[in-house]
């Protein structure tokens, strides 16, 4: 797919500079980019990088300036960037349509835009939005909703009850409604406490490959709009997610805790059951979490405090090795002063 310079420049609101004519066939990184390709550059050092490359033009913020470079010049570079990413490389279309080894209940409703790949099972009184793609493999349990716009990447696994929001994106292996890790010690025994409830994932959700997100023990596991959710995440029942949180890869967040909005957890970060995260709070990669964290504070560490007090403690840390031989040669002195003195030891 072919754009020209100006064409680029419109889609991404950007002022021109150069040759408005030119064609771009690609979009590449700097150390790859050929004659005909668009590159990007967000700092000085990528824009110096660009400008020696081979690409035709270059995104860049307003500040910068070429005499060897077309520049389509905008406001911020990386969101350009995602944009112009998705013009070159559109997201691929699936036609209406069931496919012929799809089971599907005959209480179910399926919008006629809906495409149903190979192999999926959709349960009694499920309801599928217009233009909702399940790739294949996928199975529905029953009375779940799924909206407009959701888009199923093969072998996910969506269990009863569960609803989901418009535009969501799921990613393969992933598991929506599995039972809560619920048991009460019965004598010898760990008894199962039946996990009734469901999950909710609000509009524009996007969650990765093998996440797994348990359902309500009572209630709802509540997934907020406009959050992503990285691979091989856990979320336990009854966990509250507020709107647009970032949790990234191996997070855990144990059973019955809120996140406010925009909250990021970091790589590995694990949060114990029944806390408080509040509005835009960060959580620092491997922090493990076992108080509340106030709205917009970052915490980091095992156990997690604020970044301050943590970053206090690393740096006393670091000093131990040298504070310890001072030590070691105080009580030598001492010693030997006593010894000299004839004090008893």
């Amino acid at each position: 797919m072919a754009f020209t310079t100006a064409e680029i420049a419109k889609h991404l609101d950007g002022e021109l500079v150069g040759d408005a004519a030119a064609t771009l066939k690609g979009f590449a990184p700097a150390d790859s980019a050929r004659a005909g390709d668009l590159t990007f550059a967000e700092n000085d050092d990528f824009f110096v990088r660009a400008e020696k490359s081979a690409a035709t033009a270059i995104i860049a913020d307003k500040r910068f300036t070429s005499a060897k470079k077309i520049l389509i010049r905008v406001a911020n570079a990386r969101i350009a960037f995602a944009k112009a990413m998705a013009l070159f490389f559109p997201e691929r279309t699936f036609a209406a349509g069931l496919h012929p080894s799809a089971v599907v209940a005959p209480g179910a409703q399926i919008d006629s835009t809906a495409h149903i790949g190979p192999h999926c099972v959709i349960g009694d009184r499920v309801r599928i939005g217009a233009r909702t793609v399940l790739q294949g493999g996928n199975f529905i349990g029953d009375d779940s909703r799924l909206g407009e716009d959701v888009n199923l990447f093969p072998n996910v696994v969506v269990y009863p009850r569960a609803q989901i929001g418009r535009g969501v994106r799921i990613h393969a292996n992933t598991v929506i409604g599995s039972d809560g890790f619920g048991y009460v010690q019965d004598g010898g025994l760990h008894r199962k406490v039946p996990q009734i409830g469901n999950v909710v994932i609000g509009d524009d959700v996007e969650i990765g490959a093998g996440v797994t997100i348990d359902r309500g023990a009572l209630g709802s596991t509540i997934i907020g709009k406009g959050t992503k959710i990285d691979n091989l995440v856990q979320i336990a029942h009854n966990v509250e997610i507020g709107e647009g949180c970032l949790l990234v890869a191996q997070a855990g967040i144990a059973g019955s805790s809120k996140l406010g909005n925009y909250v990021v957890l970091a790589g590995q970060v694990g949060i114990a059951g029944h806390l408080k995260i509040g509005n835009q709070a960060i959580v620092a990669a491997r922090a493990g979490v076992m108080n509340d964290i106030p709205d917009g504070e970052k915490w980091l560490g095992t156990p997690a405090q604020p970044d301050q007090e943590m970053k206090r403690q690393f740096i006393a840390i670091r000093h131990l090795p040298d504070l310890l031989k001072r030590v070691a040669e105080l009580e030598r002195k001492l010693g030997a002063r006593r010894k000299r003195r004839g004090a008893p030891k």
